[in-house]
């Protein structure tokens, strides 16, 4: 599903510094793996090389059939649209919007009709627990339930890739492991590639595999951690 090939990416400097060469990755359907590394070891970084927010220096990504570097700026936003989700820390809930017009957002920029988006948003949320909660504000929600909130939108057009960063950095224990379930769960479920970065070692071994990042590119470090 998610293949990369010999990645490089520096950045600017005198001399400029190499974040990661080398890199490989691949990742199957329903599979998701988490990785780990030192802070300011480049997980956000190549979370976002993956996204094509941020150019690499080498190296090949492509999702199925589909290649991600070299892509220009409008076929890579309707290459995410429509195949990439994602996951953040810090939520990015729409306040002004209801739970279920969040949800329902991927499914409208893609053209969608109002009440096939609607109902699709509503399932959604009765898959994440929130369903009787639709039409509630995003204020009146606790931490966990934001992230729920965030992960039903994240996987309401059912994307082939779900790219999750510190998804549970904000939430305590009890509540980063029921989400940590719920986003694998349904990652497994709609047979979608996820890659979950994270600094909780507890976090990491919810997923298929672990690996750590470095200079060197990805070590396998599963049931090491």
């Amino acid at each position: 599903m998610l293949h990369i090939e010999s990645l490089r990416k520096t950045l600017p400097g005198s001399p400029p510094r190499v974040l990661f060469d080398g890199l490989d990755l691949r990742v199957a359907a329903g599979e998701c793996v988490a990785i780990v590394g030192e802070s300011g070891s480049g997980k956000s970084t190549l979370l976002n090389c993956i996204a094509g927010l941020e150019p690499v220096d080498a190296g090949r990504i492509a999702l199925g059939e589909a290649r991600i570097d070299g892509r220009d700026d409008d076929a890579l936003a309707r290459l995410r649209r429509q195949h990439f989700g994602f996951v953040f820390q810090a939520f990015h809930i729409l306040p002004h919007l209801s739970l279920l017009q969040n949800v329902a957002l991927p499914l409208w920029l893609l053209g969608r009709a109002d009440g096939e988006a609607a109902a699709a948003a509503r399932a959604m949320l009765e898959r994440v627990g929130l369903g009787a909660r639709a039409d509630d504000a995003p204020q009146q929600l606790s931490g966990g339930e934001m992230q729920r909130v965030a992960i039903a939108r994240a996987l309401v057009h059912r994307p082939a890739l779900v790219l999750a960063d510190e998804p549970t950095g904000n939430l305590d224990p009890g509540r980063a492991a029921d989400v940590l379930d719920l986003l694998l769960g349904q990652v497994r479920e709609n047979g979608a590639a996820g890659v979950l970065v994270t600094h909780s070692r507890i976090a990491a071994r919810r997923a298929d595999r672990v690996l750590e990042l470095g200079v060197g590119g990805l070590r396998d470090i599963t049931g090491l951690t």
